[in-house]
């Protein structure tokens, strides 16, 4: 059992009280509305072990840059405008697709490598030329890639709506070994189907696999109680063929391999744990929607929170936390520094909810679930901010509308940084970047509490 899980919720709220610097004042600015804080002094812990080539003292912080993201607006050029690529270590692309026939697949070619940008819309300022090999976001994170060389590029697999075929294609080892090969095939080698060989050749340094769920249907999709033991042999035949690539010509060069995993304990417990972090880098425990719109008569409640607040109504069962999730994956023999908090740039909504005893609609019941806009459309959505400190989350309750959301700001992140570091875990991922405001709020939060800010060139 490691220092950190020895000292249980309390020990742990307590050591991130003691850590949460002065800066949680000025975080909290940004946000209007909301609630104070108490500033403490801040402090550092000792750097956790070198894995997968990395600093243990560099924390990571993992952005997600989504593939359709590019329709409504928001470009690779953005993370540059933002501000937001200077605190990333890390950018994940979702997703790649699976095809029937289990191999990666592309699920919008146009979006992916085919779509020309203009220079206006462009990472280095000049547009695409005519019959050039490669086009679209994956030449926009090239020309990103060129001009912030440190930072990593992964490309993600599956997701919520692309994980229906994860379950038959695991199931035998010509399965796993035919769809690991098609991955690195086309997004480590670059050999995309129906471009030049190696078209897309060093971009990606690797893959975040992410299969919603293993037996658990997720999005409706297959599954059964073999998936438990057939996730552990499809990662396992990740980092084997990961490594034959290194080892053939790639030098020294270590690629990256991800488990994007439930923060759920129900969900997490059908993963053999100790058996995959042998072969992952870390796990992006998926630490959000613990409460949210699906549960549409309530009661409202917060969907990333820190802490369980000892007021939640809910069955014992039904009562999450970010620190549940971390104590959970180290009762299984996760180390701290393979673990990484996942974060939410969004919020989830209720409606028709009364305010309730303290007139801020907390834990009451509603008629209805609601949306999951964007951070940066709550901030500017009617209501009052308000802070609970049992469990270091903000939420928001508009009395006219009847509307409560559940959400993160920079001070909470910022507390989750303090707690990322605390305890000696690995970094923190972020679902999705363009959530974020026009300057980067949270990123830049992120950034100062993790200490990724200033991502050199």
């Amino acid at each position: 059992m490691s220092a950190s899980f020895s000292l249980g919720a309390t020990g742990r709220r307590a050591l991130v009280a003691a850590t949460a610097a002065v800066s949680a004042v000025a975080l909290l600015a940004m946000a209007p509305g909301s609630a104070q804080a108490q500033p403490q002094p801040q402090a550092r812990t000792a750097a956790a072990p070198q894995n997968g080539g990395y600093p243990g003292s560099q924390k990571q912080l993992v952005g997600y840059f989504t593939q359709w993201g590019i329709y409504s607006g928001f470009l690779e050029k953005n993370l540059v405008t933002t501000g937001e690529i200077k605190n990333l270590t890390e950018l994940d692309y979702g997703f790649s697709d699976i095809s029937a026939d289990g191999t990666c697949d592309s699920g919008d070619s146009w979006a992916d490598y085919q779509r020309p940008f203009a220079a206006g819309e462009a990472v280095d300022g000049q547009a695409d030329a005519s019959g050039q090999a490669l086009m679209g976001n994956f030449n926009q994170l090239r020309e990103l890639k060129a001009e912030y060389p440190r930072l990593k590029i992964v490309m993600s697999i599956g997701g919520w709506a692309w994980s229906g075929q994860f379950s038959a294609l695991a199931s035998t080892a010509a399965g796993r070994e035919k769809f690991v090969a098609s991955c690195i095939d086309q997004y480590i080698k670059g050999d995309i189907p129906g471009l030049p060989a190696g078209a897309a050749a060093g971009i990606f340094d690797g893959f975040a696999v992410d299969w919603e769920y293993p037996d658990e249907p997720g999005n409706g999709n297959p599954y059964g109680p073999q998936d438990t033991a057939d996730y552990t042999a499809l990662m396992q035949e990740f980092r084997s063929q990961l490594s034959a690539v290194s080892a053939s010509g790639a030098g020294d060069r270590h690629y990256l391999l991800a488990a994007n995993t439930a923060g759920n304990p129900v969900f997490a417990a059908k993963l053999q744990l100790k058996q995959v972090a042998k072969v992952v880098d870390w796990f992006n425990v998926m630490t959000f929607d613990y409460h949210g719109s699906w549960e549409p008569s309530g009661p409202t409640d917060l969907s990333s929170a820190l802490y369980t607040d000892p007021r939640d109504p809910n069955p014992a069962a039904n009562r999450f936390s970010v620190d549940q999730s971390v104590r959970y994956y180290e009762s299984q023999g996760v180390r701290p520094w393979q673990i990484s908090l996942s974060i939410p740039y969004y919020a989830h909504e209720w409606t028709g909810v009364a305010a309730g005893p303290n007139g801020d609609g907390l834990f009451q019941a509603a008629t209805a679930g609601g949306g999951t806009p964007n951070y940066n459309q709550v901030v500017a959505a009617p209501g009052k901010t308000y802070w609970d400190p049992l469990s270091e989350e903000p939420y928001k309750y508009d009395p006219a509308s009847g509307t409560f959301y559940t959400y993160d700001d920079p001070a909470s992140v910022w507390i989750k940084g303090q707690y990322i570091d605390a305890n000696g875990l690995r970094g923190t991922m972020v679902w999705s970047l363009d959530g974020d405001t026009s300057d980067g709020q949270l990123t830049a939060a992120l950034g100062a509490s993790l200490h990724t800010n200033g991502n050199p060139r």
